[in-house]
């Protein structure tokens, strides 16, 4: 029992548990902000386009005041803001600093996917440049002038 303990409390201090513990704190904090900001400043004036007598940015599709068949079209451009802001943000202040802090200790993060060929007789589209051989279908492979 004790080495049980003594093996989660590892996992748990672990510096990438601790890490990522702190990005989904710093994000779901982030996310309530960008909410805030779209529900408050978007929102209201997307649905001013809508009209000075509208509900927001849409259409009924039934009656008039029947809201169960508003289609609201200002709440999604809403959402969509606030998506593109909130990936923004996070990308600007966790992805970048990240990726420049994993840089100085020699550790490549988010970087570009290895060059990849093509293999003529299966059609696999990710064989490494230097493969000799399909991993899939084992043929030879033409020797690429890299």
């Amino acid at each position: 029992m004790a080495e049980l303990i003594r093996g989660f409390k590892n996992f748990l201090l672990r510096g990438d548990v601790i890490v990522i513990a702190i990005g989904l704190i710093v994000a779901t904090a982030l996310s309530v902000l960008v909410k805030s900001f779209t529900d408050n400043i978007i929102k209201p004036i997307i649905n001013r386009i809508g009209g000075s007598h509208s509900v927001g940015l849409g259409f009924h599709l039934g009656g008039k005041g029947d809201q169960s068949t508003f289609v609201n079209i200002g709440a999604l451009l809403s959402d969509v803001i606030y998506f593109v802001i909130f990936m923004g943000a996070v990308y600007f202040i966790l992805v970048v600093p990240y990726k420049q802090i994993s840089a100085r200790r020699g550790v490549v993060v988010f970087s570009e996917p290895a060059p990849a060929k093509t293999c003529p007789e299966c059609l696999s589209e990710d064989l490494p440049v230097a493969a000799r051989k399909c991993r899939y279908c084992g043929s030879d492979q033409p020797v690429s002038a890299a």
